[in-house]
């Protein structure tokens, strides 16, 4: 089982880094080697997407379905994709009025060994970067 953690302190409240957490359908325009996203389905308090990745010739689509707690967390779970398993959280905790730590926790494992190394790197070098692409879309975004 692969596990990621990352996480930073960032000037901006909480539900702003929710909400840019939140906009999955952003993802291609500042997350690198997310090539495309798509809303399945929105209800209250949970969304299901699909994420294309794609990087260094290596392309992996796999959709989760995302419940949320408005300003504190999104937790992912697997629904279809090239993993055994999958589980993640993203947290956000507030510091003081105007600062958060945004905290991202993945666990995965791939479901062919062939097939599953690749999917791992790919999945690896993406989902590492993750934390810091939300950091310069959050500057971007709100300065």
């Amino acid at each position: 089982m692969a596990n990621i953690s990352r996480s930073a302190l960032l000037p901006y409240r909480p539900q702003q880094l929710f909400d840019l957490v939140n906009d999955i359908e952003a993802y291609p325009h500042y997350m690198d080697g997310c090539v495309g996203a798509e809303v399945l389905r929105r209800e209250e308090g949970r969304v299901e997407a699909r994420l294309d990745l794609s990087k260094g010739g290596v392309s992996q689509s796999f959709v989760t379905r995302n419940r949320m707690v408005d300003a504190e967390h999104i937790s992912l779970e697997l629904v279809e994709g090239p993993f055994r398993q999958f589980q993640g959280r993203w947290e956000f905790t507030p510091l003081g009025d105007s600062a958060c730590k945004v905290s991202l926790d993945l666990s995965f494992r791939v479901n062919n060994a062939i097939l599953g190394a690749a999917a791992s790197k790919l999945f690896d070098s993406v989902t590492s970067n993750l934390v810091t692409a939300v950091e310069k879309r959050a500057k971007e975004l709100y300065g």
